[in-house]
């Protein structure tokens, strides 16, 4: 488990590198993590390696999200008085996420012919 996790901070580190050098506007985590799909793809028995780690890693998940419910009840502060707009922006973006999600998924979806294109009648 000790090479999965070496393996993951490796690629990580790479992300982070290559978007330093280059100055892109992606994190470097998400970098590390192409670069990560690449080699898999190219060396499919890095995922036995990887795999392990992985799985420990997500069996854990909740905790890594500790750290960002801390910010944000030490952050709530600073928040006073604007309770409406950030329940506004909320809810705003989360329509506008739902929308997009729901217009890409309709445009990726094969399209089934109608009766009438198939000659038939209703």
């Amino acid at each position: 488990m000790l090479q999965a996790f070496a393996v993951l901070l490796v690629f990580q580190c790479l992300g982070e590198g290559l978007v330093f050098l280059f100055g892109w506007p992606v994190p470097g985590p998400v970098t590390g993590m192409l670069l990560l799909l690449a080699a898999l793809v190219a060396v499919p028995r890095l995922q036995d390696v990887v795999e392990s780690g992985a799985s420990e890693l997500l069996r854990h998940l909740s905790l890594l999200f500790v750290p960002a419910g801390v910010g944000i009840v030490v952050a709530a502060s600073s928040g006073s008085g604007q309770w409406l707009a950030i329940a506004a922006s909320v809810v705003a973006s989360t329509l506008v996420t739902l929308a997009v999600t729901a217009l890409v998924l309709q445009g990726l979806m094969p399209r089934k012919p109608s009766a009438k294109e198939e000659g038939g009648h209703v």
